[in-house]
This record gives structure tokens, C-alpha cells and sequence, in this order.
């Protein structure tokens, strides 16, 4: 994914905290708890403690969280006329929200409709019969409650509107407002830090500091954002003016969102690091190792070199191969971070590291949730 920002003036590039986007991942947490197993805590308690008839109105809307995080949680992003800030407090972000105007937020509630569409900006389904028609076939594959959401909303956007800042206000009630109280100040210090970062040392290292999974590229012009999905998008689009904003989230890990819906701003909402979560793994070495495990004879050397250091020799004897053909698969697994190699006189010895392979399946999970 890549964020165009060729001639963007540094000060155009802002961190800045959203409750309001901060609300999008508590929810997402609530609803999706096996993403988030360091939050298990604070998931059994919040839900457990949820009115009945709160838990059953976040059901209805929770494709706005569960399937994608939409970009109603941003909606600073897609108001024209020049760069608009997030928000300082939640009613002030939702009356953000109520100035989008209803082809903007009912296109962009039904986003998960047109995943494939939204590189390129899909028609809206108040005016567009055919993305009419794939919003209630979407929603129909999600339950008979997000059928009816999708329905209200199609037929009256601003009874529906009204309903959705009503939920999100019974929610500050509920729980966020206590939550947001106790993370604010730590958003609030890493956005005052990552702007002095960015002041003092430049974007390299402010980028450097958000996240590993983001590089500067083609001499300064371009952001590269190491996620599994194609994306695409600009920091210099005219409509809504130029600007990049970045959001530090408490409970976005393992998540690294970029909004890049066309004739919207972009936004970085990231995870603050803490010391107990290790540095992501790049999409491109995951697929290494998958693809270099996915092989009977690898495989067969990785359970050899699990349990003790190996030769080539050693290892074309107990496989039953050729020294080359071990060589050639020793190199792949190498390459991969896969296996270790020291040498003890002329020989060379071969081992598993155990603790890359160990975090594999943390760092695929984290991977596919990037």
C-alpha cells in the first residue's frame, strides 16, 4: 500500500489523537476479542457489564467495526474545503460526522459492500441500483439484523444517522468515556512526542517510529506501507486539501489501518508500541518462510535441525539425499531466517532457530491483521 505525498509541506503532516476513532477499535475489540488477547481483561468485564439493549444495537451496525473499520470513525478525513482536524472530544467528532453529507455516509457505512470497489470509489447505493442491490446482498450473508440496518438506511439515511450518534453516545456512557479518560494522556504524549520527532529529525525517523511496516520511498515522495492488501492513495488530493494525519490508537494492536478512499485525506491510525509486543514481521519475510516450509524435504531438515546441530553430510545421510540437494534446501531455509549456521573447525553445523518458527503463527495472524 502506498501514500503519495510528492510536495507535500512537512507541516501538512500532523499526529493527532481521535476518540472517536478510538471508539472504532474498542468495539472492534469487543466484537472480535481473539484479535486482541492482551485486551481479554477488559473485554469480559466491559461486555459483561453492557445493558441488554445496548449489546443488541451494537449487533445490528457491527459490519461498521467487525468486517472493516469504516471511515465514518474518521470523518475529519472527508470534509472539503481545506484540512479539518479530529475532533477534541467525542460530541465534537460526531458532529464531525453529521456534516458528511448522506451520500457520503451511506456509501462509506457500507463499505464492507464494496471491498473490491474501493480503490476506485464505488457508485453510491442511494443512487446506483446495482450497489444497491450487492449493500443487501452483503448484508444478507451477515444476518437478518444488518439486512434491516442496510434496508433503514438506504430508505431514511437520516433517521439512521441520528440512531448511530445516539449508539456511539450510549457507548461513551457505558464504558468509553472511562477508557478514554485513562489512554488519553498516553495518545496524547506519543502524538506531542512522534511531532517533535518529525520536527526535529524528519519524516524517515518520525515513520520509523510509528511502525516498522512503514518506509519512505522514491526519494521522499512516496510512503510504503507493508500490508497484505493493494492500496493506493494521495496526500495532495485537491477536494479536501492537502494532508497526511497519523492516530495513535491503545487498542489497535495487532491493526495498522490507512484510510485511502478516494477524495478523502489519508489517515495512519497505528498502534502504540509497548515493550511486551515484538517489532512486526514484513509481509514479503512471512511469505518466505511459509513458502520455505512448504516443502516435505524442508520440513524433514527443520525436524533434524530441531534437536541438534547438523552437518550437510550429516543431514544428506539421515534424509537420504544428495549433499547438493541439501545444500540447496539449507540456503532457501537460510535465506528465510529459518535456520542458524556456525562453523567449528572446517565444518559447518546447522540448526532450527526454534524461536523464529515459534513465532510463526503470531506473526502470520499479526500479518493478516495488519
Amino acid at each position: 500500500m502506498s501514500i503519495n505525498i510528492a510536495g507535500l509541506p512537512q507541516e501538512r503532516i500532523v499526529f493527532e489523537i481521535s476518540p472517536l476513532g478510538e471508539l472504532c477499535l474498542a468495539l472492534h475489540a469487543l466484537a472480535e476479542p481473539g484479535h486482541h488477547p492482551g485486551l481479554a481483561g477488559w473485554v469480559t468485564a466491559t461486555a459483561a457489564a453492557l445493558r441488554p439493549d445496548l449489546a443488541d444495537r451494537l449487533q445490528e451496525a457491527d459490519f461498521l467495526w467487525r468486517t472493516t473499520f469504516s471511515d465514518l470513525f474518521m470523518p475529519f478525513a472527508g470534509l472539503r474545503g481545506g484540512a479539518v482536524s479530529p475532533g477534541a472530544t467525542l460530541a465534537d467528532e460526531l458532529d464531525l460526522l453529521d456534516l458528511l453529507d448522506d451520500e457520503q455516509f451511506v456509501t462509506t457505512a457500507l463499505e464492507f459492500s464494496c471491498l473490491a470497489l474501493y480503490n476506485e470509489g464505488g457508485t453510491s447505493p442511494l443512487t446506483d441500483r446495482a450497489a444497491r442491490t450487492r449493500a443487501l446482498e452483503q448484508a444478507a450473508a451477515r444476518g437478518p439484523r444488518q439486512v434491516e440496518f442496510t434496508e433503514r438506511l438506504l430508505k431514511d439515511p437520516a433517521s439512521v444517522r441520528a440512531w448511530v450518534r445516539r449508539l456511539f453516545e450510549d457507548c461513551d456512557d457505558a464504558f468509553f468515556a472511562d477508557i478514554w479518560q485513562r489512554i488519553e494522556p498516553r495518545l496524547a504524549a506519543d502524538a506531542r512526542h512522534k511531532t517533535e520527532l518529525l520536527r526535529r529529525k524528519g519524516l524517515r525517523e518520525a515513520l520509523a517510529g510509528v511502525s516498522p511496516a512503514l518506509v519512505l520511498e522514491d526519494g521522499g515522495n512516496r510512503i510504503r506501507v507493508d500490508k497484505l492488501a493493494d492500496g493506493r492513495t494521495t496526500a495532495l488530493d485537491p477536494a479536501v486539501g492537502p494532508g497526511l494525519t497519523f492516530v495513535p490508537s491503545h487498542f489497535g494492536w495487532p491493526h495498522l489501518m490507512v484510510l485511502h478512499r478516494p477524495a478523502w485525506r489519508p489517515v495512519v491510525h497505528y498502534p502504540v508500541g509497548s515493550h511486551e509486543l515484538p517489532a512486526p514481521t514484513s509481509v514479503d519475510l512471512l511469505k518466505l518462510r511459509l513458502e520455505a516450509l512448504a516443502h516435505p524435504v524442508r520440513m524433514r531438515v527443520c525436524r533434524s535441525t530441531a534437536r541438534t546441530a547438523h552437518t550437510t553430510g550429516e543431514l544428506a545421510g539421515v534424509l537420504g539425499i544428495s549433499a547438493p540437494e541439501v545444500s540447496r534446501h539449507l540456503s532457501v531455509l537460510k535465506k528465510a531466517g529459518l535456520i542458524t549456521a556456525r562453523r567449528r573447525g572446517r565444518y559447518v553445523l546447522y540448526q532450527l532457530d526454534v524461536r523464529a518458527v515459534a513465532r510463526l503463527s503470531s506473526d502470520f495472524l499479526e500479518g493478516i491483521l495488519r
